[in-house]
């Protein structure tokens, strides 16, 4: 009776195991072949029966954002990603992924940041990372990882759009400058104009200042004499 119920036991584990590789085998076959909406059940049998299937998740991940499911995206990822391993910047780069389509913007600049963190030479990341700053203003970090990215992925097909746009922004930046220079020139034109009007009416000042002395002087000399007449 106990050997008959340790072989059940080992029959039923055996199963169970083998299920869950089907799940997973079944689920990234799918997947691969761009059916996210059938490979969604068995990707999500996969994770349940082997969380530390980490690309099971990254999978099941990827499938949630295709079929705009982004809640349950970030919550696969968010989860996954402290055991992720080498995985952690395809994770963490598919998290930032979801967050910028989810429109939280700095959640998916934290979440490139941590990508290239674990992979300095993840080109994506760069991209991607570089496209927030510019949503954000940044725009001289942007260009910095534009550049790192193109550095990385000299042939990509973006190259012209990147480039492009990149002189587009110099551009602005060179037209700003100009700008400046020509407001401060300004500015030291209009504040030599008042200083010379200050020197002028403060010079008018100080001749009027030595008439009216000149005045006084006289008037106090007037008040002090002594007439040798003497009225009858």
């Amino acid at each position: 009776m106990r050997n008959f119920f340790c072989i059940s036991c080992c029959l039923l584990l055996g199963t169970a195991a083998l299920f869950g590789q089907s799940s997973f085998v079944r689920g990234e076959e799918l997947f691969v072949n761009d059916k996210p909406g059938e490979a969604l059940a068995f990707l999500e049998a996969a994770v349940a029966e082997n969380p530390a299937n980490i690309r099971a998740s990254l999978y099941l991940g990827i499938v949630y954002q295709q079929l705009n499911m982004l809640d349950e995206a970030i919550v696969v990822y968010r989860h996954v990603l402290p055991r992720a391993g080498k995985d952690t910047a395809l994770i963490a780069y598919n998290l930032g992924n979801a967050y910028y389509t989810r429109g939280i913007i700095s959640s998916a600049e934290e979440f490139y940041t941590k990508a290239l963190d674990a992979d300095p030479v993840h080109a994506p990341s760069y991209l991607n990372r570089a496209n927030v700053r510019l949503k954000q203003g940044a725009l001289r970090d942007a260009i910095s990882d534009y550049e790192l990215y193109l550095s990385l992925a000299p042939l990509s097909p973006k190259r012209p759009r990147i480039e492009q746009l990149l002189a587009s922004i110099r551009a602005e930046f060179a037209a700003a400058e100009r700008r400046r220079i020509m407001e401060e020139a300004r500015a030291a034109e209009e504040a030599g104009r008042k200083q010379r009007l200050l020197e002028d009416v403060a010079a008018s000042l100080q001749s009027a200042a030595e008439e009216t002395r000149g005045l006084s002087t006289g008037s106090e000399d007037i008040q002090g004499y002594e007439s040798e007449f003497e009225l009858e």
